[in-house]
């Protein structure tokens, strides 16, 4: 195994920190668990230095890092989640139907707060791949690449994403013009 230049991958980390945070914060949805999310990723990086072949740019490499590791954070608190999705969606029912009756749509859904909540209510490729392309305005070829899928896949995941928070917005607010 080479020898590791500590400084030089401590400019990568430096420069490409940010955003490996921002998608750690747009795909966990905590800023806490983001911070050590982006932590863990540059020491895995670190760790396998010696697998980077240079075939392709640093920072798709340890994007690509990020989204493996995110994606196993959220499978395991998926697996540790006790309530059912159902409940979960009645228990912001009452918020989002108010914020889509009395603001209009258009308004409620400008609202971080309750993106955040229907986000939240995605399965984690899904969510991951709107956060991908709309939180971090990746291409297409990008996400796939990130998220080791084909193009299609990535067609389909956003595609069915973008139709899940649509049918949650008209589940919540029992309208048609969402």
């Amino acid at each position: 195994m080479a020898e590791i230049d500590d400084a030089a991958f401590a400019d990568l980390v430096r420069s490409h920190a940010p955003r490996v945070r921002a998608l750690c914060a747009a795909t966990l949805r905590s800023d806490a668990e983001a911070d050590d999310a982006a932590q863990e990723v540059f020491l895995k990086a670190y760790r396998s230095l010696g697998k980077f072949a240079g075939g392709s740019d640093f920072g798709t490499w340890v994007h690509r890092i990020a989204v493996n590791h995110c994606l196993d954070l959220l499978r395991a608190a998926g697996r540790r989640r006790s309530d059912s999705l159902d409940a979960l969606l009645e228990a912001d029912a009452k918020a989002l139907g108010a914020a889509l009756s009395e603001e209009g749509p258009a308004k409620a859904l400008e609202d971080r707060d309750t993106i955040e909540r229907l986000l939240d209510r995605l399965i984690p490729e899904q969510r991951l791949a709107l956060t991908l392309r709309e939180l971090e305005g990746l291409s297409y070829d990008e996400i796939a690449a990130a998220m080791s899928c084909s193009l299609d896949s990535v067609k389909a995941r956003l595609k069915r994403a973008r139709a899940d928070l649509l049918d949650m917005a008209r589940h919540f607010s029992g309208s048609e013009n969402v």
